[in-house]
């Protein structure tokens, strides 16, 4: 079967995560970049991409790519793709993208020379000068770095971060995407306790429920490229097929999420219903400066307010503060926290083990990992 080259798009940080489920779907990785990792993989790999990517936004069909630090140049190297091969003379084909580190900087008219470009072969293939674009919708996008264009074709439609069970959110809702990454980065395991104890409308006590179960993202929402005439529709049914037979449902395991907000935990326990996974997960109201101990192995991942859309920042500092002295009280639990604050180790009183720099959405944030037993000497918080 014919090789196509495919773009999964990713949150800053997700990188090495993304590539690494490309190789465990048996894809060939053939570049990566900030926010995008290039493969080569069959039909069938338009399909399986959108399903079981757990952390890619969007999977694009790659046209090709080619030096354009002109306009000229960004309209030949345009025209030469073969378009045809997927969108016929009745479908629609709006363009949009981006530009960056390159001659080429107004998206405008990048815009404007890529539709051209694609209306001059379309013509030329079917003999028409009047394209009604009333047929399936075929969304190009083009990305252009350091003058050199890619032209790709969206086979996502609604991002992928969007599964499908949250349409309703508490207030300043993490990505899906980001909420199944730091859940993963947290390495959770059956027999070791997953807690979310600010957990809002559920999403990484989801994620991470759907990780520990095998529940591919995207087994139940559709896709754009299920409507194009180029693929046998038959890939996506066959990728569904092996996303369910590889759910693990029975498994045993359990997740907690609690929150201080009653109301929030309501749409919480709708979510993790629509997911799937409402019977792995315990929801219960809870203070987080609270938490107790339980005597059994676990790992807590949250993401607790920031001080920029729900609390003043004052505030969110001294949550810090005093989640650095309720947490000491969890050791040898392994902690896992995602905020925008610079300076959280030195509100919560100890030294991450390890640091990774991620993205909520625009938001930069540090992924702060505790995972070893602090000493005395690394709490700064004593009262």
């Amino acid at each position: 079967m014919e090789k196509i080259q495919l773009v999964a798009t990713c949150l800053f940080g997700l990188e090495r995560l993304l590539g690494e489920e490309i190789d465990a779907l048996g894809y060939k990785r053939l570049d990566t970049m900030d926010g995008r990792v290039t493969f080569e993989g069959d039909e069938s790999a338009v399909a399986r991409a959108n399903v079981f990517l757990r952390f890619a936004e969007r999977v694009f069909i790659k046209l090709g790519d080619f030096p354009a630090s002109s306009f000229d140049e960004l309209f030949e190297g345009t025209r030469a793709l073969p378009w045809e091969n997927y969108i016929s003379q009745l479908d629609s084909f709006p363009v949009k993208g981006h530009a960056i580190k390159s001659k080429l900087f107004s998206v405008p008219d990048c815009q404007s020379i890529v539709k051209r470009a694609v209306v001059s072969r379309l013509s030329a293939e079917y003999g028409i000068n009047w394209f009604d674009e009333t047929g399936t919708k075929y969304q190009i996008e083009f990305f252009i770095f350091k003058d050199v264009a890619t032209l790709m074709i969206d086979t996502t439609g609604t991002a992928l971060h969007k599964r499908g069970y949250r349409p309703a959110s508490g207030i300043a809702p993490i990505r899906e995407t980001l909420a199944a990454a730091i859940a993963k980065l947290s390495r959770p395991r059956p027999d070791v306790l997953l807690w979310d104890p600010f957990c809002g409308s559920g999403t990484i006590a989801i994620e991470g429920a759907m990780i520990l179960a095998n529940i591919a993202p995207g087994v139940n929402r559709k896709f754009a490229a299920e409507e194009f005439a180029a693929f046998d529709s038959k890939i996506f049914f066959e990728a569904r097929e092996e996303a369910m037979d590889l759910e693990r449902l029975d498994e045993d395991f359990e997740v907690f999420a609690s929150d201080i907000d009653g109301e929030v935990l309501k749409i919480a326990r709708e979510n993790a219903s629509r997911a799937g996974v409402d019977e792995k997960i315990k929801f219960f109201e809870m203070d987080a400066t609270k938490i107790k101990k339980l005597d059994r192995r676990a790992t807590i991942v949250c993401n607790p307010p920031y001080g920029e859309r729900l609390m003043e920042q004052k505030e969110a500092e001294q949550l810090y503060r005093d989640m650095g002295r309720a947490f000491r009280e969890l050791a040898p639990w392994q902690i896992y926290v995602i905020t925008s604050c610079e300076y959280f180790e030195k509100l919560y009183g100890r030294r991450a083990d390890k640091t990774r720099k991620l993205y909520n959405g625009m938001i930069p944030c540090n992924f702060y990992q505790f995972f070893k037993l602090p000493s005395q000497k690394e709490w700064q918080n004593k009262k």
